[in-house]
């Protein structure tokens, strides 16, 4: 766990979050709580960690994506040296493909 990002307010949103039961209860939330650039910009990051980890390579990522090389460098460097989390939710969403 990334102890930078551990505090009371993240444990209160993610709290928050794990309490939504639906794909539409969290549009609505996250509609609250972004902006619509921020919700691309994650939303881009979990396509590409997607497609890192399907092997696809760097340029076909960056044209199906739009994400620049940077962006992709970052989200691959946290698919091998982060804490998991895209692993995990891979794993639970296999069969919703």
């Amino acid at each position: 766990m990334n102890r930078k990002i551990k505090f009371e307010s993240m444990e209160k949103l993610f709290k928050a979050i794990l309490t939504l039961q639906t794909v539409e209860e969290c549009y609505r939330f996250f509609d609250d709580l972004c902006t619509v650039p921020e919700l691309k910009a994650m939303a881009q990051r979990y396509e590409v960690a997607k497609m890192l980890n399907d092997g696809d390579i760097y340029t076909d990522i960056v044209k199906q994506t739009g994400a620049s090389t940077a962006t992709i460098s970052r989200v691959n460097r946290s698919l091998n040296y982060g804490s998991e989390g895209y692993a995990i939710t891979f794993e639970r969403t296999k069969d919703d493909e």
